[in-house]
Formats: C-alpha cells, sequence, structure tokens
C-alpha cells in the first residue's frame, strides 16, 4: 500500500522540477524571441530599403519566430499544467497534516437550519466534514457529494460504493488530471437548470423554418452587395422587411430557448473537458465500467457533444456585444443561436440527465477516494443485520487533528440501548456525541470511518446539539430544543432505526421536570426500536437507569485539578461521574465561592 505522504511528496517534488525547468525554457524562448524580432528588423531595413539582402530572408525570420512563439506556447502550458498539479499535491499533504480547514469547498449553500443533524455534525461550512471530503470540481459532484452526507443510502448502495471507492483510491493519476482541468476556466454551472432545459419541450418549429432564417441571413448578405453594385435597393429591403416580420413571429420563443441554457460557455466546456477523462480511464470494476458506458454509447462521445454545446454557448453569451446588435436583424443573430441550440436539445436533451448524473457519481466516489487513500488507518464499518447496533473500537473525530483526538470505544446493541454520559462542562460529552454523529454519517454514505473498526445496523441520524434561543422567532433555548427532538421523534416512523444524539438533554427545565420529561423521552425512543447517547451534567438524569430494565447504561467523563489547573483526559469511563468542576472553574476565574 502507497504511502500517502510520501507519494504526494514525491508527484509534488516532480512538478516543481518540471515548473522550475519549463521557467528557465520560457527565459530563454524569450530571449530568443526578442533576438529574432531584432533581426527581422534588421533583416526588413537591409533588403527592403537599401537592397543589401534578399527579402526571402525576412519570411524565414519570420517562420522562425512563429516556430518560437508555438513552442512558447506549449512551454507555458506545461508549466501551467505542472504548477496546478503542484498545487493540488500541496493541498492534499496539507489535508494529511491536518492543516486543511479553509483551504477547500464548505458547501454553505447546502447548509438547511432545520437537517435534524447537518448543523450538529459540522458537515456543512468553512473547517466542515464536506470541506475535507470534496475534491469535486463540478457543482454536480458537489451536489452528489452533499446529498449523500446529508441522508443515508441503503446497505446495499453503500456496499456496493464501498467497493468503487477501493479502486478509486488508487486512481492517483485521474484525480490529478480531473484536479487541474480547465484550470483557469471561471465556470457558471447549475445542473438542475441544465437538465431541465435539456428535457424541456421544443420552444422553436421544426429544421424547415431553421433553413428558411438561414437562407434569409445568405438572402440579406447577397442583397447587400447586388445593392452596393447595382446602386438597387428593393431586394435589400425587402429581404429586411421579411426579416422583421419573422423576427416578431420567433424572437420570444428563441430568448426561452436561449435564456434557459443556464451556464457559460467555460462552464460547459469544464464539464466536456472532465467527460472526456472519464470516457478514457480504463476503470476495472464491471460497476464503474456500468457506469461510463452512457458516456460513449452513441456515435460521438458525451465530451465531444457537449463542446459543441460549449460552442453554441460562446455565441450565446456574446449576444449582448455591439457586434451581435448590429448582426441582429440581417444575419438574424438572436434566431441563428436560438435554432442551434434547439436544434442540440432535440438531438441530445435526452441524454443530458444521464451524463450529470454519471459526472456527478464519479466525483463524488473520486472525493470518497480521496480521502480513503489520505487516511488508510482509517477502516470501512462492516453493516449487520438484525437488530440496531452502533459497536466502534477506538472512534476519532475526522475533523480533529490527529495530534489532539482522543479515542473513545462505543457500544449500542441491545443489551445497551442507551448510554447516559455525565460528566463536568468542557470534559469531551459534546465532543464524544459529535464524534458518534459524525462516524454513522460517513458509514452511512459510503466512506471510511475514523476508527480502529465500526460495526453498525442500517441508521438514521438524528441530534440535539447546538440550540440557542432566538429573538427573532420568538424561541427560547428549551422550545428550539423541544423542536429539536420533534424532529428526531418524527424520524422513527421510517422503517430504519433511529441513532439519537441528545447534548444535556432537556436543560432548560428544571431538575425534577428533566428527569420525568427525559425518562419519558427515553422509553418512547426504546419503544421505537431506536439506539443512542444521551449527555448530562445533572446527576440526578443518572438515576433514570433504575426504572430503564437496563437498557439504559451510565458512562462518565473525569477531570481533575492540579497546582490551580484543571486536567481532562477525555476518556470515556463506566458509571456516573463523582465529582464536578462547575465551583472550582469559577474559583479559577478568580470568583469567591
Amino acid at each position: 500500500m502507497l504511502d500517502p505522504r510520501l507519494e504526494y511528496s514525491n508527484r509534488l517534488e516532480a512538478h516543481l522540477k518540471t515548473v522550475s525547468a519549463k521557467d528557465r525554457l520560457h527565459i530563454k524562448i524569450g530571449n530568443l524571441k526578442v533576438i529574432v524580432v531584432a533581426g527581422s528588423l534588421l533583416i526588413a531595413y537591409l533588403s527592403l530599403s537599401k537592397n543589401l539582402l534578399p527579402a526571402y530572408w525576412l519570411l524565414v525570420l519570420i517562420a522562425a519566430l512563429a516556430v518560437l512563439a508555438l513552442a512558447h506556447e506549449l512551454i507555458v502550458r506545461a508549466k501551467t499544467r505542472a504548477s496546478g498539479a503542484a498545487d493540488y499535491y500541496r493541498k492534499g499533504i496539507a489535508r494529511i497534516e491536518d492543516r486543511w480547514p479553509g483551504t477547500g469547498q464548505g458547501g454553505d449553500r447546502f447548509r438547511a437550519d432545520d437537517h435534524v443533524y447537518a448543523e450538529d455534525l459540522d458537515i456543512f461550512g468553512r473547517g466542515s466534514l464536506f470541506e475535507l471530503l470534496s475534491t469535486a470540481r463540478l457543482p454536480m459532484g458537489e451536489h452528489r457529494l452533499a446529498d449523500w452526507l446529508s441522508r443515508p443510502s441503503p446497505k446495499s448502495v453503500i456496499l456496493a460504493r464501498q467497493e468503487l471507492v477501493s479502486e478509486l483510491r488508487q486512481k492517483l493519476d485521474l484525480r490529478e488530471n480531473l484536479a487541474i482541468t480547465g484550470e483557469k476556466l471561471r465556470p457558471r454551472l447549475d445542473p438542475e437548470s441544465l437538465v431541465g432545459w435539456a428535457e424541456h419541450a421544443s420552444d422553436l418549429p421544426g429544421n424547415v423554418w431553421r433553413g428558411v432564417v438561414v437562407a434569409l441571413a445568405i438572402a440579406a448578405v447577397a442583397s447587400a452587395v447586388y445593392c452596393y453594385l447595382t446602386l438597387v435597393a428593393w431586394p435589400v429591403i425587402l429581404v429586411l422587411m421579411i426579416e422583421g416580420f419573422l423576427r416578431w413571429q420567433l424572437l420570444r420563443k428563441a430568448k426561452a430557448v436561449i435564456d434557459g441554457v443556464s451556464c457559460n460557455a467555460e462552464g460547459l466546456l469544464l464539464f466536456s473537458n472532465i467527460l472526456e477523462l472519464l470516457e478514457r480511464e480504463p476503470f476495472i470494476s464491471p460497476q464503474l465500467q456500468k457506469l461510463c458506458t452512457p458516456l460513449k454509447e452513441h456515435l460521438k462521445p458525451s465530451s465531444e457533444v457537449i463542446r459543441r454545446l460549449a460552442g453554441i454557448a460562446y455565441w450565446i453569451d456574446a449576444r449582448h456585444s455591439l457586434l451581435a446588435g448590429l448582426a441582429e436583424l440581417p444575419l438574424l443573430y438572436t434566431l441563428q443561436i436560438g435554432f442551434a441550440a434547439e436544434a442540440w436539445r432535440r438531438r441530445w436533451g435526452g441524454a443530458m440527465r444521464t451524463w450529470v448524473n454519471t459526472a456527478a457519481e464519479i466525483e463524488a466516489l473520486l472525493s470518497l477516494g480521496t480521502y480513503s487513500f489520505e487516511h488508510p488507518a482509517d477502516r470501512f464499518p462492516e453493516f449487520v443485520e438484525g437488530s440496531s447496533v452502533f459497536d466502534g473500537e477506538n472512534l476519532g473525530h475526522p475533523l480533529i487533528p490527529d495530534a489532539k483526538c482522543v479515542r473513545n470505544s462505543v457500544r449500542l446493541d441491545e443489551d445497551t440501548r442507551v448510554m447516559l454520559v455525565s460528566g463536568s462542562n468542557m470534559s469531551g460529552k459534546s465532543t464524544l456525541l459529535r464524534t458518534i454523529g459524525i462516524n454513522a454519517v460517513l458509514a452511512m454514505a459510503g466512506a471510511p470511518i475514523r476508527g480502529k473498526s465500526l460495526r453498525l445496523s442500517p441508521l438514521i441520524i438524528g441530534t440535539s446539539i447546538r440550540r440557542t434561543d432566538s429573538l427573532q422567532q420568538g424561541r427560547s433555548g428549551f422550545y428550539t430544543e423541544i423542536l429539536h427532538i420533534r424532529r428526531v421523534f418524527n424520524l422513527t416512523k421510517e422503517l430504519t432505526p433511529v441513532l439519537f444524539l441528545f447534548d444535556e438533554l432537556l436543560e432548560g427545565t428544571n431538575s425534577k421536570d428533566r428527569r420525568i420529561g427525559s425518562a419519558g423521552l427515553l422509553k418512547a425512543l426504546l419503544n421505537c426500536r431506536a439506539i443512542g447517547v444521551v449527555t448530562t451534567h445533572d446527576l440526578a438524569l443518572t438515576e433514570i437507569t433504575d426504572s430503564a430494565n437496563g437498557f439504559v447504561r451510565n458512562m462518565h467523563f473525569q477531570d481533575q485539578v492540579k497546582d490551580g489547573k484543571m486536567y481532562f483526559d477525555y476518556k470515556l469511563r463506566e458509571g456516573v461521574v463523582v465529582n464536578s468542576n462547575a465551583l472550582e472553574l469559577m474559583r479559577l476565574m478568580g470568583f469567591e465561592i
């Protein structure tokens, strides 16, 4: 198995050497171009003004200058490619060394305040799981990965995904090529709108009318030339009148076709480039081969077809320019590009959804494959049938640097349906919940988990960890918590059991009501086959275990004070915590208690 840091470092060094070598060639070629230009001027003077040299020498130097310009362009492209690859491996090393927060896409547009766990588990945003995982270049790849992280997948899909990730984790060259293709492009691409446009019913009439529009444009040019030569203007006037009438009839429909292409040419060109890489990649897995088959099953590969649409989009992007405005009536510019887009849609629109889905699926899989390659110690979870199970050994939080991450083992099964974790402030209770939750999210997405092992049954995750009052919405913190818990209870209507994670359960009410309410909530969840973890610093709540028929197990985190400082080891232990740090913490802050 390759050492990811060593492999990335070797490739980074190789690309940096290429950048250095191309930079030296860039300077040499530039100097040669200056010499050739100076020589061309000298020879032009000696041959044309002084007749001292034959003129063909000037042609030789011009040809040499063209060759140097071509070589210069190739060198610049190679340097740019090597530089982009070097940046890709720098980012990879940063992820391996836990220096990645703020360097990638956080996926903020996928955030939803009412999601049942995404905000609590840092799925999206700066320093989030999405930022750690996503290497997608296209919006559809980001959408697919976000969807996998936002809801659990069926077991059969997860197992199939694990096999594909295992193959793709070794595809370093493919991942590098995807990372640097179209690096300078500034894409604007909305996959859902693009698919909707491609599958929309035709707005413009058929090819006969397109032929009429082309014929009128040709007639306009021909009649203008005839008018110039003969000073007879009526043919031009007649053609322009017919064009004006046709434009009046069809312009609205043509604009509807054009405006529906909700992306720029560079976005489609990037899409085309990535499809071309996928078309050429020799996948071994029959599943991956089947996944990429639609890209090559037509007479023309999907990349070429999308590149044609990109060409049409270039003309669409330019329709507001001065030249396009001047060409509007004699050449029927808007109608021409409208009919061209409509013809493309009629021919290829039905395949667009498949191509978008293929690119989305492989980009999301490659993101998981990259994570798997960069974290070789992270294992794929094992899925079991039967009763609800979550059995993790040495689980760690993937968003916490490995050097600072304290790992704990967690077991929830038929014997221990609920873990009730007590402990003082800052002892690690909330982090434990997030560790369990985020590893469950990884497992249910088909990714490796951060831990030595994880056995689990298919689960739906529901959390109540972060909650605050809202002055604008007139909600207290307690009411917000109840809303969170209500969303978790709604999940129990599904066939898949729920894994619930509640931090400081019902902390917004008094101790008596908290104990009664918590006991009722847990009983209702247990009746729905749910399993989960509840944390508290209210030791009265730990008495629930006495009436829970052994299904609730008390665990705790410890702390200690030495030399006026507070220390935590963040290790999960059996039983109820025996001390509290609240008073000691206040004393350390200077309060006389």
